[in-house]
């Protein structure tokens, strides 16, 4: 048995390493060669079929790469709903913030030719950013002192930003309010100073915008916070400084030409815009990085550019190759390992969004970096990195599994694209086979237990797949709904719920700092430390101390851990005709349990029963001191997975 996993398991690998080398992303190749169950990568066409019939205006487009060959690319729904018009494989989006990773990539071919260094100040290549001051902050709380800017209430910088800083959103500069800005990554009011002060002009070039900076204040001290910033856009300005080009002219001859990607550019031009995909409801403004389909003037490095999959994986298999495709080399493998790794400080301050301890993820330069898969929301192993973008994209990339996910939709309300990224994060992983060779089922199996005993609900945590590892519920860890928060010197700022979650219900608000939990003080917690202390026991009941801005007194609210939602994979056993069956009953199929389907499964052995058809998906079931049914394994083994059992059924 250990043999025919070793020889599955080195056929796999032989077959991907192979194709590492061709890089052949053109044309869709056979699945099950590059690792994929066929029958369950076609959930995913079956998925976000599913939510345009439900009447869902975005069209989609799926591409998944594994190996260096292309498993899957396939475009479902309407290009332009009002039109009717169907979606195809190279309709062209606004990528928004995934356009960050490019101009991070950009920066490092500099830096590799040595016309840049990280840690040099960015005032030497932009002096009218020369000796930015930093605002105040109040001994007291911690919180930003920002009354006008009469008052020049404001501190000189430690030290001056770098391009280092930039990269890595350390460099104290924010985003405008109304922007990519959340109450909760800072003071408001600074958030606001810069859409007054420096805002986006689509009508003016990126150097007029960058100049306008010089006159602001940063937020923090520069390398002491994490903030989602307009860093990228600066370092468009940078990258035209030093190479003597416009931003748009040096992506085009230097990246996207060279890796072939055809139709990624800051516009549209007349002869593709029958592909450019329309945005349903409110549409972009003539001053908006959405309204492409005429030359621009501002390139943005931080949101402006347009692309397709086809396009952006062959941008993803530059990475995972260490830098190079099809023979050229773009950059450096170390410099793609240095920007792929965590440079955050596990003590670093992280104002919002999804980075941090709270989020599982760390930040490199120009990429959300997995660091610990029981609180990331991204897909695969720790060390695999992504990002998204506001309009509705979404990659990828697993160097483990050498395995990239991009997925394009095109929305105004990016509130709203997260049910969808659950879905790319998932469903691909899903589709993968467990690398093991299960032996034949037994011709006499020998399993005296009735089976009624294993009949039940069983959880099995966040993951659709052993090969992705995700927030795990299955230890009974219940869930309180916070979703987002910041460590202050005060408790903790929540800066998102759930919604409808059990913080939301019992009347926790964004904007809230939690100052104490179960009556114990959280100030000078660590984040990790703070999270230990919202753990629990489903069921179990928490109570929280809330300090809240508009109200003199403190409140406090109690309420119980609740399960996860629907997210989770969960399997129902019963019996039915004499046989076991299986059906998943979670948000998501796993293996080969289908939601929605009862899949019988026959004895294998004691405790022990497989599919028999399919990828012949095994389910073990444990038992408890007592000899009493208490969870069950997936594919027991190296890749297994395990369940709780939640509840027996009446």
């Amino acid at each position: 048995m250990r043999y025919r996993r070793l020889a599955v398991s080195l056929t796999v690998l032989s077959a991907l390493t192979g194709a590492a080398l061709a890089d052949d992303l053109q044309t869709v190749g056979d699945p099950e060669s590059l690792g994929f169950s066929a029958k369950r990568l076609a959930r995913i066409t079956s998925w976000f079929e599913a939510q345009t019939k439900k009447g869902d205006p975005s069209g989609f487009v799926v591409g998944i790469a594994r190996g260096g060959k292309l498993a899957y690319l396939q475009p479902t729904g309407f290009e332009d709903h009002d039109r009717k018009s169907p979606m195809r494989p190279d309709s062209i989006f606004r990528i928004g913030s995934m356009s960050k990773q490019i101009t991070s990539v950009a920066t490092m071919m500099l830096v590799d030719e040595g016309k840049l260094e990280l840690d040099t100040p960015v005032a030497q290549y932009l002096p009218e950013l020369k000796g930015m001051q930093v605002v105040r902050k109040d001994p007291a709380t911690g919180d930003p002192i920002l009354l006008d800017l009469a008052r020049k209430v404001f501190e000189p910088a430690k030290r001056a930003m770098t391009i280092r800083d930039l990269l890595r959103n350390t460099s104290g500069l924010v985003y405008a309010t109304g922007d990519y800005a959340d109450p909760g990554f800072g003071n408001a009011a600074v958030h606001l100073l810069y859409g007054a002060r420096a805002p986006f002009r689509r009508d003016k070039p990126i150097a007029s915008f960058v100049a306008s900076l010089g006159t602001l204040p940063l937020l923090h001290q520069p390398g002491e916070v994490w903030e989602y910033a307009i860093g990228y856009d600066v370092l468009g300005r940078v990258i035209e400084v030093v190479s003597g080009q416009t931003f748009e002219q040096f992506l085009q001859t230097r990246l996207f030409a060279p890796l072939h990607m055809v139709d990624s550019a800051f516009s549209v031009p007349a002869d593709k815009l029958d592909r450019l995909v329309a945005v349903p409801g409110a549409q972009p403004t003539p001053l908006s990085d959405g309204d492409v389909g005429k030359p621009q003037t501002f390139f943005s490095g931080g949101g402006g550019i347009v692309s397709t999959v086809p396009d952006f994986l062959r941008f993803c298999q530059m990475l995972l190759n260490g830098g190079e495709l099809d023979g050229v080399r773009i950059l450096k493998p170390e410099t793609v390992r240095l920007m792929t790794t965590n440079s955050l400080p596990s003590d670093m301050h992280v104002a919002g969004h999804e980075a941090g301890p709270a989020f599982g993820t760390g930040w490199g330069l120009g990429f959300a970096v997995r660091t610990n898969p029981d609180f990331s929301l991204i897909p695969g192993a720790v060390g695999g990195f992504n990002w998204q973008g506001s309009w509705g994209t979404f990659f990828s990339v697993d160097p483990v599994q050498k395995l990239i996910l991009v997925m394009m939709m095109q929305r105004s309300q990016y509130s709203e694209n997260g049910f969808f990224f659950n879905a790319i994060r998932r469903l691909p992983y899903a589709a993968l086979k467990v690398p093991e060779a299960p032996a034949p089922i037994l011709s006499e199996p020998l399993n005296p237990a009735p089976l009624t005993d294993y009949v039940g609900h069983y959880d099995f945590g966040g993951s659709a797949s052993s090969l992705d590892r995700q927030a795990l519920v299955a230890d009974g860890r219940g869930w309180t709904g916070l979703e987002s928060v910041a460590v202050e010197k005060g408790g903790l700022r929540v800066i998102r719920l759930a919604d409808k979650g059990p913080t939301a219900r019992a009347g926790v608000m964004a904007g809230d700092v939690i100052a104490a939990i179960d009556d114990k003080s959280i100030t000078g917690l660590t984040l990790e430390a703070t999270l230990g202390r919202i753990s629990g026991p489903v069921d179990a009941a928490i109570k929280l101390k809330i300090i809240r801005a508009t109200q003199s007194d403190p409140l406090v609210v109690a309420f119980p851990r609740e399960a996860v939602p629907a997210h989770s994979v969960a399997l129902q056993v019963r019996v039915a005709d004499g046989k076991l069956v299986v059906e998943a009953t979670g948000q998501w199929s796993i293996l080969d349990f289908d939601r929605g389907r009862r899949t019988p499964v026959a004895i294998r052995s004691k405790d022990e029963f497989q599919v028999e058809g399919g990828d012949r998906t095994r389910l073990a079931f444990t038992r408890d001191a007592a000899g009493k049914v208490n969870g069950a394994i997936l594919n027991p083994g190296p890749w297994e997975q395990r369940g709780t059992l939640a509840n027996m059924e009446n």
